[in-house]
């Protein structure tokens, strides 16, 4: 198999990033690169040696896969039409606008044998993959994702934003099913819900406390797990794992930080789609994966709006 011909559509702050990580890859040609700002688009594609494109049919035929990383409203519209031309997708989070959308596209790509992944990219951290190995019963969890407010993202609330990251998180550490959603926020800064806290019930008993702000003076990525005689806690940021326990027989607690090797999550993200592209393999993030974080954002939500 030769490279596989990828393209990138909408290359905004993160849509670049996805560029400049395709056109590093040696099994990968970066064929062009698609955004609405035809200047922006030039300007990219000069700067990672591909074509600009203002629009995607040009690469219809031509391209084996593509990241999709235009604003939410039109994730559906643009994965459809690659997904119909038989393109592997990886699609931006959160996946759709909808869940009926969303549902669309992961029949279409089963119907097509093609890759649908979606990028919750928090999964590819080292930190995340290191937690993992560590978490027996998780019984309560918590997290704080907050950072300074900016224009860009803000096209949807902060729980699809940035809650959905955690909410991603959680639920591929808990496989019991969720009984209750209790949630709160506010606008501040924006139109949509700037600061939002939901508590997520468990049918296992385990409960997590998910908060996210894009209005705080201070960036910060953490998840805290506790479970029994053991309490982990990660900053994603850093990737830096600290895990708590009281070992057998005794009452003191011992402290051990986790060596970890870090990366990039975004490079190590693009390089599973390229693995699952090549090889046909499950991709790191399926589309039912990303569905599963979507319904619960959107339940979250829904109940702030009341």
């Amino acid at each position: 198999m030769g490279k596989i011909k990828v393209a990138v559509i909408g290359v905004g702050f993160l849509g670049e990033r996805h560029a400049k990580i395709y056109s590093e890859l040696p099994d990968v040609e970066l064929v062009g690169v698609v955004d609405v700002d035809h200047e922006r688009a030039a300007s990219i594609a000069e700067m990672y040696h591909c074509t600009a494109f203002s629009d995607i049919a040009p690469l219809i035929g031509v391209i084996d896969a593509a990241s999709v990383v235009v604003p939410t409203f039109s994730h559906y519209h643009v994965a459809k039409t690659l997904l119909d031309a038989g393109v592997d997708l990886l699609l931006e989070k959160p996946m759709t606008a909808t869940l009926a959308e969303a549902d669309d596209l992961i029949a279409l790509a089963e119907a097509k044998g093609k890759i649908l992944q979606v990028g919750h990219v928090e999964r590819f951290n080292a930190g995340v993959r290191k937690l993992k190995e560590h978490i027996a019963l998780a019984r309560f969890i918590e997290c704080h994702r907050m950072g300074p407010f900016v224009e860009r993202g803000t096209d949807v609330d902060v729980i699809l934003d940035l809650m959905i990251h955690d909410i991603d998180i959680i639920l591929s550490l808990t496989p019991s099913p969720i009984v209750e959603v209790r949630a709160v926020g506010v606008p501040v800064l924006s139109t949509q819900v700037d600061i939002a806290n939901a508590r997520l019930t468990f049918s296992d008993g385990c409960v997590a406390n998910v908060t996210a702000s894009r209005i705080s003076s201070e960036r910060l990525r953490k998840i805290r797990i506790f479970q029994q005689d053991t309490y982990l806690s990660l900053d994603y940021r850093g990737q830096e794992l600290t895990i708590s326990r009281r070992e057998t027989g005794v009452t003191a607690v011992t402290v051990k930080k986790i060596e970890i090797e870090k990366g990039e999550p975004l490079r190590e993200e693009i390089f599973s789609f390229i693995q699952a592209v090549g090889t046909r393999c499950f991709p790191g993030v399926s589309g039912k994966e990303g569905r599963a974080a979507l319904a619960v954002a959107l339940e979250i939500a829904e109940l702030i709006k009341g």
